[in-house]
């Protein structure tokens, strides 16, 4: 990896595929040691007096502690905001567009790692972020119904954390359709869909901040607030028109906004894209 490549992540929270902790989750680490100390101080003092009988209702505080320090150390994916995306996903897969969204939204694995992409024509051109596939030395692309294809790296922008897949299949292939330009207004309402956390498909929604300058790019990229997490890498920003205007790469705790979701506007696809990749799609 180059200087450059390697200045891009230090903007970067969501750095291929994994998060830092944020305030909840260092709160819920604190407090889970709280609780462990205060059990252990509890079975010490009884410990200290053999001869007097175990009270029954000590046994069940500590068991019921026991449980809480359980839910305490489970994962971030089971904290109240997780929650709340998957309830939220929820909903919007009750609509039909969004139904029809998800289809065309792949699972990208290479080894250990995990990441989205999606869809854009139906001969099994795929969109996704280059650090999703940059240390990959095979690539499985994983759809919700046709299942499970190989894939080959067709070109690769990592100055804008992007990269095109190709899958070959026998048939038509749901498909995404790509705005012609990043158009927007400020506060504009979109959809993502993504592979978050450990979970697949999960549609979410949020707003649209604006651009924002990083460090180590060139260009700048577009702010969303929203509920993006790990995984979320290589979503696709769905615009009311149902066209993709971007796709997610980051996040940024930003000091303005507080955590934002970031992703590359699809103007950056189009001005990197070759003649001969352009031929093929049509």
């Amino acid at each position: 990896m180059n200087s450059k490549e390697e200045n891009i992540k230090s903007d970067i929270i969501d750095e291929d595929l994994y998060e830092e902790f944020d305030d909840e989750e260092l709160y819920e680490i604190v407090e889970q040691a709280r609780k462990e100390a205060l059990i252990r101080a509890t079975m010490e003092h009884q410990s200290k007096k053999p001869k007097r009988p175990f009270p029954k209702w000590m046994f069940w505080l500590i068991a019921i502690a026991l449980f809480i320090n359980v839910i305490a150390i489970l994962p971030s994916t089971f904290s109240i905001p997780a929650i709340d995306f998957l309830i939220t996903s929820a909903k919007l897969s009750t609509k039909d567009d969004i139904k029809a969204y998800k289809e065309a939204i792949v699972v990208i694995e290479t080894g250990d790692s995990k990441g989205t992409g999606f869809t854009i024509s139906d001969d099994g051109f795929i969109l996704t972020n280059y650090h999703v596939i940059d240390e990959g030395t095979t690539i499985t692309v994983a759809f919700p119904e046709e299942g499970l294809f190989s894939a080959e790296i067709v070109e690769e922008y990592p100055e804008v954390d992007l990269a095109l897949l190709k899958v070959n299949s026998e048939k038509a292939l749901p498909h995404l359709k790509l705005a012609e330009k990043t158009l927007f207004e400020e506060e504009e309402e979109i959809s993502f869909i993504g592979n978050p956390l450990a979970f697949n498909g999960i549609a979410n929604e949020g707003t649209i901040i604006g651009y924002t300058e990083l460090n180590s790019w060139e260009l700048p990229v577009l702010m969303i607030q929203a509920p993006v997490y790990r995984g979320n890498s290589g979503s696709p920003i769905i615009n009311s028109d149902g066209e993709v205007i971007g796709v997610i790469f980051a996040t940024l705790n930003h000091e303005v906004h507080g955590k934002v979701g970031l992703f590359v506007p699809i103007d950056y696809f189009y001005d990197r894209l070759n003649s001969t990749s352009i031929n093929e799609m049509k």
